[in-house]
């Protein structure tokens, strides 16, 4: 399986962005949109996305499997939020857009509890050996998502500790226009970032399952590569998202060469997400066990 970039923070969009003054499409009574202009970011030209491998983004959570108890283990993403005081001093200090002073924040005070066994992300600022927040006032981070914790049933449903086995889908080795289901060892997928998608994740866009019989599956970040991606440019991609099979997904993400990861979402376009018959639901699946292992 190959290793691409893991998601271990926000990704920024390929296109710079603009703030409208208009009803969010992606977030329910969000009074404004972010949409993409037609100019390339500096971030995606310093990763040069010109020669970056443009993947599926999947629309699940994030998952990420790390040593837990000196074994493989699946993590689920648990963002440290700030209390209610230092979120509404946060939230005053965006809106006065004329403040040029950096916001401070006391980590230690700001901040609500984690449970002990919380590790915060990659890849995030530390300042004197403590995790800093990002941008939206969050700090990253993961817990292991234990066997017979409720919280986290979904996420149980797609491993086991016992075989140390994860249920992945994938594109098929032979054949990219084929998925496949298998029983993927821990261990070959350890410090690798994933999503789980399912019947109970985000709403299920992709149709999985139903109630009586849930079907939840792990896709590693990466797994889906894009092969006949247009140019990068804004009425280019916007056209391939509206018109091709390829493009009824939810956005890209280019995997560049310094492991940096650069997105676009389809809401960036001012496109719609979910839509209907995803390029994903038109792909015949095999189910690869072996039952000897």
């Amino acid at each position: 399986m190959r290793r691409l970039g893991s998601v271990q923070r926000k990704m920024p969009c390929v296109f710079v962005t603009e703030v409208k003054e208009e009803p969010s499409t992606k977030r329910e009574h969000q009074p404004f949109k972010v949409l993409a202009t037609e100019t390339l970011s500096h971030k995606a030209l310093d990763a040069d996305i010109y020669s970056a491998l443009p993947t599926e983004k999947v629309d699940g959570t994030c998952c990420y499997i790390t040593t837990y108890k000196g074994q493989p283990y699946l993590w689920a993403r648990l963002d440290r939020k700030p209390n209610k005081l230092a979120e509404k001093k946060f939230k005053n200090y965006l809106q006065s857009k004329q403040n040029s002073k950096e916001f401070f924040w006391n980590v230690e005070e700001d901040f609500k509890p984690v449970p002990e066994c919380w590790i915060p992300a990659k890849e995030i600022e530390q300042l004197n050996g403590n995790p800093m927040p990002d941008e939206n006032g969050h700090i990253p981070g993961w817990v292991p998502v234990e066997k017979h914790n409720k919280q986290y049933c979904w996420h149980s449903s797609v491993v086991n500790y016992e075989f140390e086995v994860a249920l992945i889908l994938q594109q098929h080795p032979d054949d990219p226009g084929l998925l496949e289901i298998s029983a993927v060892p821990l261990s070959d997928l350890l410090e690798q970032t994933l999503e789980l998608i399912g019947t109970n994740i985000n709403g299920n866009p992709y149709g999985l399952g139903s109630k009586k019989y849930p079907l939840h599956l792990l896709i590693p970040h990466g797994a889906f590569q894009i092969r006949n991606l247009p140019t990068l440019k804004h009425n280019d991609l916007l056209s391939w998202f509206e018109g091709c099979r390829e493009g009824k997904i939810e956005g890209i993400v280019w995997h560049c060469n310094d492991g940096c990861l650069i997105k676009v979402h389809r809401h960036h376009l001012g496109l719609c997400w979910p839509i209907p018959d995803t390029y994903m639901n038109s792909k015949p699946v095999i189910i690869n066990m072996n039952p000897n292992k």
